[in-house]
C-alpha cells in the first residue's frame, strides 16, 4: 500500500519499543504522538500493516456523518469480536445491518422505553442496597453489576435466574479480556490459537449461547407476554413478515450484553468520582430531583426534564468517554482537506482527545457540567460519546435514561466523598475506572 506522504509517521520500532506500556495504557503513548506529529498520523504496527490515528473531529465528523457511505468498520469488529458476540447490529455491515437496524429500532423508541423505567429502577435500588457507609469501597462493582442487572431486567424480565445471570457475565467479561490481549499482543497471534487459548473462549461463548437459547426456548413455550426487549425482539418482524432466526437473535443478545452494560457501567463509576470531588453537583442534583417529583412521580417525565443530572452525565462523558476510540475502514480512495487516503486505510479515531482538545474545548480538563447548560447538541461536530451519523448507538437513549435514575438515585441515599483527588483509568475495549474507591454518607 502506498502511504500518503502528509501523514506524519510513528516508526514500528518506536511501537515495538513501547509495546509493554501500550498494553497496559496505551492512552499516554498516543498522546505523546499527538503532541509531536499532530492530530494525524500513522503508527507502523508490522511489516507493511499500519493503522492511521487520528483526534482532528472534523475527518471523524465527515467519516461518521458526510461521507459515511464510504467507510465501514474494521475487522476489529466485524471479525475479531464477531467470533465472541456474533453478528449483531454492533458487528455487521451492508444490507444486513441496515436490515438489522430497522427491526431493532422500535424497540428503542421512548415510547416503548417508558415500560421498562419501573424495572430499569428496581434493578438500580437493589443493587444500592450493597452500598456500606463509613468505609471506603471500591464502587465500580457495584456499578458493574447494576448495569447488567439493567440490561437483563429489560430484557428478560425475571426469564433468567440468577445463576445463570452470573454466568452470562462472566462469559461476556471473559471472552473482552482475551481480545484486548488480541489487539494490544497481534504479534502473538500465532500462539493464542496454537496454544488453544482462543479455542477455550470461544466455548465459554458457545455456553452462552446455549444458556440464552434455553431461557428464548422458555419464553416462547410460556406464552406470555411481559413487555421487555425480549418480547419486542421476538415480535419484531422484517418488511417480507418473516422473524428473526433463533441465531441471530442471540447474536442480537449478546450484543446488548456486551454494549449495553460495560459502556454504562463504566460511565456511572467516574461519575460518581467526579461527584464525589465536586460536591455542589450533588446537592444540585438533589435539588432538581426534589423539584421533578413534587411535580409528578411520573419516571418517564423525571428523565426527560432532569436537565442538571443530564449535564453532569454528559460532562463526564466528555472527560471520560467510555468509548474512546472509533474504528472505521474506508471503501474507497478519499480525500479530506488535502489528506488522500488509499482504499482500505485503517483510521481509530480517539475520541478521547478529541474531547480534551484544547482548541474545541475551554479548560478541557475541568469537570464544568454547566457548558451542557444548552444541551449537547450545541457540540455535535465535537462530541461523540455515542457516536454519530446511521450507526450512533441504538441505545444512546436507554443508557442516559438508566444514567439519569441512576445518579439521581445515588445522590438521594447517600453523601458521596472522595478518597482520593486522582481518578484512575485502565482502557481496554473500553475505557474502564481503575481502584474506584469512594466512602458513602447515608442521607
Amino acid at each position: 500500500m502506498s502511504k500518503n506522504k502528509n501523514i506524519p509517521e510513528v516508526s514500528l520500532l518506536r511501537f515495538l519499543r513501547h509495546s509493554m506500556n501500550i498494553l497496559k495504557n496505551p492512552l499516554p503513548f498516543h498522546h505523546n504522538n499527538f503532541e509531536q506529529k499532530g492530530d494525524t498520523f500513522r503508527l507502523n504496527i508490522g511489516l507493511n500493516k499500519s493503522v492511521i490515528f487520528s483526534r482532528d473531529a472534523g475527518l471523524l465528523e465527515y467519516v461518521l456523518q458526510k461521507n459515511q457511505r464510504n467507510y465501514v468498520k474494521s475487522e476489529i469488529q466485524t471479525k475479531d469480536l464477531v467470533k465472541y458476540v456474533g453478528e449483531g447490529l454492533l458487528t455487521s455491515e451492508g444490507e444486513h445491518w441496515k436490515k438489522q437496524r430497522k427491526l431493532i429500532q422500535p424497540a428503542f423508541h421512548k415510547k416503548q422505553l417508558a415500560n421498562l423505567m419501573g424495572a430499569i429502577k428496581q434493578a438500580i435500588l437493589s443493587e444500592y442496597q450493597r452500598i456500606t457507609t463509613e468505609e471506603k469501597i471500591d464502587i465500580f462493582p457495584i456499578f458493574n453489576d447494576l448495569a447488567f442487572q439493567t440490561v437483563v431486567k429489560s430484557l428478560f424480565s425475571s426469564a433468567a435466574n440468577q445463576e445463570e445471570i452470573n454466568r452470562l457475565q462472566f462469559i461476556t467479561e471473559e471472552t473482552q479480556k482475551m481480545l484486548v490481549k488480541e489487539l494490544r499482543q497481534p504479534y502473538l497471534g500465532w500462539w493464542f490459537k496454537a496454544s488453544g487459548k482462543i479455542g477455550s473462549y470461544l466455548k465459554l461463548t458457545r455456553e452462552a449461547r446455549q444458556i440464552l437459547k434455553a431461557i428464548v426456548k422458555e419464553r416462547r413455550a410460556a406464552g406470555e407476554k411481559y413487555d421487555d426487549l425480549l418480547d419486542m425482539l421476538l415480535e419484531a418482524k422484517y418488511d417480507d413478515g418473516s422473524f428473526m432466526d433463533e441465531e441471530q437473535l442471540i447474536d442480537e443478545i449478546l450484543i446488548l450484553f456486551t454494549a449495553g452494560h460495560e459502556t454504562t457501567s463504566n460511565a456511572l463509576t467516574f461519575i460518581a468520582q467526579l461527584l464525589a470531588l465536586h460536591p455542589e453537583w450533588q446537592e444540585k442534583i438533589l435539588e432538581e430531583r426534589k423539584a421533578l417529583y413534587a411535580e409528578s412521580d411520573d419516571l418517564m417525565n423525571f428523565v426527560s426534564k432532569a436537565k442538571v443530572t443530564q449535564q453532569v452525565i454528559e460532562e463526564g462523558m466528555r472527560l471520560y468517554p467510555p468509548a474512546y476510540f472509533i474504528d472505521r475502514v474506508n471503501v474507497e480512495k478519499d480525500d479530506f482537506n488535502g489528506m488522500k487516503l488509499e482504499p482500505r486505510e485503517n483510521l481509530l479515531f480517539s475520541v478521547h482527545e478529541i474531547h480534551r482538545h484544547p482548541d474545541l474545548w475551554e479548560n478541557p480538563d475541568d469537570f464544568l457540567p454547566e457548558r451542557f447548560a444548552d444541551g449537547g447538541r450545541k457540540f455535535s461536530s465535537q462530541y461523540f460519546p455515542f457516536g454519530a451519523g446511521p450507526r450512533k448507538c441504538i441505545g444512546n437513549n436507554f443508557a442516559m435514561f438508566e444514567m439519569i435514575i441512576a445518579a439521581s438515585e445515588l445522590v438521594a441515599g447517600f453523601k458521596i466523598q472522595p478518597v482520593s483527588d486522582k481518578i484512575e483509568i485502565k482502557p481496554l475495549i473500553t475505557l474502564k475506572p481503575k481502584d474506584a474507591f469512594l466512602k458513602f454518607e447515608k442521607r
